[in-house]
């Protein structure tokens, strides 16, 4: 941490513009769980991508206000150029964009070119990186996947040329696929694909993840893991200024009357606290130590005015409307799962016991308590492994197995988990087992624990909760080292493409956390990759939920509805459903 705050200040001390921002405009935030690092290309958990997304470009964006969503250039003159077959892209990178100032640049401003993009883009597929998002170029682009092959002593040269990714020029980039790969448009514009600068990770190559400098808004100044992360705005940004063009939506037209005319960004500082339970989140919200947040889900009932009969009708209770407390709500374009291990050898593997077992557990889980109990209604079943408002989603299609705990343990007698002395289910061979569960360690993990707990007594199966972070959990889910665990997935891109790949074979290690591997989905996940948003697409996706559900990898959760609370000096604030924060949006006016 010393470290990083000493080069932060040491660049500080660079010769710097006029800064648009406010430094005495101070916006504080919080996140519910420990982020991992900052290296855009080591990181996917979503506590880490909201700091990179404020610290470096990818090349594409989305129109804040715009909605259905809608991608605009970031960093490019324009958007990128498609050829006639749809595998090659042209990208042309706007002139006088600079990285922030770092001892890395020798006191020398540094511009932002196409060979950024193009040695960024490389650095995900190395396997010294070790990106836990390469799969989502890997295989891609003609000529990448040998120049991995070409390592010497385990080490890539960047300086060769991969015909699929290089430049043309100093501001152009020329992306060339082996086929193609419509969903590559919003994959540009994540922010794991954000430039960095060749000579800042050669600098800083023992430690990345802890010394993120991009062309991005903000720039780290402290990182205290797992307890406080400081930004400040980036003195060479870019100069934006807002025009809002508003329709007819009067939410709209107050934020363009808020925010026309100022800069991105307008508040100086962001200080972000990490505060995992939920009591004192909230309080730290109703006393004003932070700025905005969500409504924690326990606390929903005593907050909202809420409609018994429609889960989408809620509305802020008198004394907080008083206090000019803003509520912001919508359905997340997002899906909660429980996983199975598949390679685990008590709940993994094909075989028609092992299914049968995960199919009893699915079955002997009450969704609908849940949702009305630890959600307070602010949910819907998950049906579908995409959620709705996400291009590819079937809102007729039925996935998830109905609570039944009488056919759960049926199923069970029929394949032979009798049981045993101490009432609890044996294996068929006749050995004693126990499911391995790991879980959160706040208070709302062990109330999800509670009600696990009263599924598998119900089936008579033993269980036990092994307590973790989540940056630890991620960990164990990446290397198959576990046995069942919860899960959110939160759309990157409104595209069935970016939740589909969560259980390709070739994602294991990745975002496969099930660890499944299935060739009938694979095969038709591959062929689903090279069509857009179509009737025929939409078939090969029907068909791949019904292999999900014939192995069940996944017991189905919900997607939550999101209550966002701000207060009244917070101005500009319009949630929007792919990006992870809206610091560089807003402003403050108390």
């Amino acid at each position: 941490m010393k470290k990083l705050l000493s080069i932060a200040i040491a660049g500080a001390l660079f010769s710097q513009p006029a800064l648009a921002a406010d430094m005495n405009k101070v916006l504080r935030v919080s996140f519910p769980a420990p982020e991992t690092g900052f290296d855009p290309g080591k990181i996917s958990d979503v506590y880490s991508s909201s700091i990179t997304e404020n610290v470096f470009d990818p090349m594409l964006t989305y129109d804040f206000m715009a909605r259905p969503v809608k991608l605009v250039p970031n960093t490019l003159t324009e958007m990128p150029q498609l050829s006639e077959d749809g595998k090659v892209l042209t990208l042309r990178i706007k002139k006088g964009i600079y990285f922030a100032p770092d001892a890395a640049f020798k006191g020398q401003k540094r511009e932002l070119t196409a060979a950024d993009y193009a040695y960024s883009l490389k650095r995900l597929v190395d396997p010294a990186t070790g990106s836990p998002t390469g799969y989502l170029i890997a295989g891609k682009f003609i000529g990448l996947d040998e120049w991995v092959k070409s390592a010497k002593n385990g080490k890539l040269d960047y300086d060769k040329t991969v015909e699929g990714i290089k430049t043309l020029d100093r501001y152009t980039l020329q992306l060339t696929l082996k086929e193609p790969y419509p969903a590559l448009q919003y994959v540009l514009a994540m922010p794991h694909m954000g430039a960095v600068a060749r000579e800042v990770m050669e600098a800083y190559a023992d430690n990345t993840m802890s010394h993120p400098v991009g062309t991005g808004p903000y720039m780290v100044t402290e990182w205290k893991p797992g307890t406080h992360i400081s930004l400040v705005a980036n003195p060479n940004y870019r100069k934006k200024i807002i025009d809002y063009k508003p329709g007819d939506d009067e939410g709209d037209q107050q934020i363009a009357k808020e925010m026309n005319g100022k800069s991105i960004p307008e508040i100086g500082r962001v200080e972000v606290s990490i505060i995992q339970e939920e009591q004192p989140r909230w309080l730290a919200f109703r006393n004003g130590d932070l700025d905005l947040s969500g409504l924690p889900q326990p606390l929903v009932r005593g907050s909202l005015l809420l409609d018994p009969n429609d889960p989408w009708r809620a509305d802020l209770k008198p004394d907080l409307k008083k206090r000019g407390i803003k509520l912001y709500r919508d359905l997340g374009e997002e899906i909660t799962y429980y996983v199975f291990n598949m390679q685990n050898p008590v709940v993994g593997g094909l075989s028609k016991d092992k299914i049968a077992l995960r199919r009893a557990i699915a079955m002997s889980f009450n969704t609908t308590d849940t949702i009305r109990n630890i959600r307070r209604n602010q949910a819907v079943k998950a049906q579908y492994i995409i959620p709705p408002n996400v291009a590819g989603h079937n809102p007729n299609f039925k996935a998830a197995f109905e609570y039944n705990p009488a056919l759960a343990n049926a199923l069970l007698d029929e394949f032979g988990y009798k049981i045993g002395k101490d009432g609890k289910r044996l294996l068929p061979s006749g050995l004693p087992f126990e499911i391995d569960f790991i879980t959160g360690t706040s208070g709302i993990d062990k109330q999800w624990n509670e009600y696990w707990q009263k599924a598998f007594d119900s089936i008579k199966v033993k269980v036990a909760f092994r307590q973790m972070q989540w940056n630890e959990q991620v960990k164990s889910l990446r290397t198959c080292t576990y046995g069942m665990d919860g899960a959110a997935w939160l759309a990157d891109y409104p595209d069935g493409d970016n939740f589909t790949m969560m259980l390709y074979g070739k994602n294991i290690g990745s975002e496969n956390y099930a660890c499944y591997k299935s060739p009938g989905y694979d095969k038709l996940y591959e062929a689903s990759q090279k069509l857009g948003d179509s009737p025929e697409r939409n078939a090969l996706y029907d068909q791949m939920n019904k292999i999900m559900m014939a192995d069940t990898p996944w017991v189905m959760g919900d997607t939550r509805f999101n209550n966002y609370l701000t207060h009244q000096w917070i101005k500009g604030y319009k949630p929007h459903p792919q990006f992870n924060t809206l610091w560089r949006y807003l402003d403050i006016k108390k």
